[in-house]
């Protein structure tokens, strides 16, 4: 999956195959198929009712319910909230009006566990029988108690086929954690072709309607690596996007790579 922005951040849509690049380890690949996706999605929503969060809560449930309001009638949706434990508060689910009444009474206190809760959240992503699978992560960044580590999760990602997006509320932490939120959000998120968005609260319900637009106006390159190499490593994958005669730069969103078959 990729998906294009223009300088103003808003999604392109109507681009051809070649007007795409894909390389596989710096080498170009030959694109066997191309198609814009608009399947029905899985969607996990991760979101911080730690102690940090405190007054950002409002505006979190209103991005949360703006979200879920261009969903199609297809996608399923499920809830992990996190403070200093995650949980899985709505399993996979249709019906999205479960978890806005769940996020009514969430309330802030407690340490972040965010690693963790993405993690919980990996693991029910496995339930769906959807192709189109997405996190969406609301949180004001940092982790001081998860039990899992940045490499654990980062492998977990690298394994699993979901796009994660993260609206980061940042501002008012003093602790290292809560410095290094922006840059773990933003790395988590990136990896996968998603993207980490800076929000004040009142811009929350904003951002989480552009991400639901963006997911829904992505293309999908298909591809066989030339040299398929069984050696059970992390290939990098890079795509490039040569727009048409009198169109500005573009600005593609993909997958860093994928771990290659060990036989």
């Amino acid at each position: 999956p990729v998906t294009v922005n223009d300088p103003l951040n808003r999604p392109v849509s109507g681009l051809e195959r070649e007007n795409f690049r894909v390389y596989d380890e710096k080498v170009l690949q030959p694109i066997t198929s191309f198609a814009m996706d608009d399947e029905p999605i899985a969607a996990g929503l991760v979101f911080d009712t730690s102690g940090s969060m405190g007054e950002k809560l409002k505006r979190s449930r209103m991005a949360a319910s703006v979200f879920f309001k261009i969903a199609d009638p297809d996608d399923e949706f499920f809830l992990v909230e996190f403070d200093s434990r995650p949980r899985l508060v709505v399993p996979l689910t249709k019906d999205f009006g479960r978890i806005e009444n769940e996020l009514t009474f969430s309330r802030s206190h407690g340490s972040t566990a965010l690693l963790d809760a993405i993690y919980m959240a990996l693991q029910e992503m496995h339930k769906s029988k959807k192709n189109k699978k997405t996190l969406l992560i609301i949180s004001d960044g940092g982790d001081n108690n998860s039990r899992y580590t940045v490499k654990e999760v980062r492998t977990l990602i690298q394994e699993s086929d979901a796009l994660i997006y993260a609206i980061g509320v940042f501002g008012g932490g003093a602790t290292p954690e809560e410095a290094g939120g922006p840059d773990l959000l933003a790395h988590i998120a990136e990896q996968t072709g998603g993207r980490m968005f800076f929000a004040n609260p009142a811009e929350m319900p904003d951002v989480a309607k552009k991400i639901g637009i963006e997911l829904r106006n992505r293309y999908i390159l298909g591809y066989a690596p030339e040299n398929q190499m069984h050696d059970g490593k992390y290939h990098h994958v890079t795509v490039r996007v040569v727009p048409p005669r009198g169109l500005p730069h573009l600005q593609a969103h993909w997958r860093e790579g994928y771990n290659a078959p060990d036989r």
